[in-house]
């Protein structure tokens, strides 16, 4: 998924990746969370991340 957000947003925002266990996956814009594996219990599909990325980029 990281590859695809580099693919559409290019470096209109940092990405930063955080190494843990237990297969957590959690998104956030500027300390916002805007996905939570830990409180879906699944993985994020793609539009879940991009959509808010891309309104808070106001695209």
């Amino acid at each position: 998924m990281t590859e695809q957000l580099f693919e559409e947003f290019g470096q209109a925002f940092e990405i930063l990746l955080i190494p843990s266990k237990g297969g957590v996956f959690e998104v956030a814009i500027d300390g916002d969370p805007i996905y939570s594996k830990l409180e879906t219990g699944r993985h994020a599909e793609y539009e879940e991340v991009a959509a808010p990325i891309r309104g808070a980029l106001g695209k």
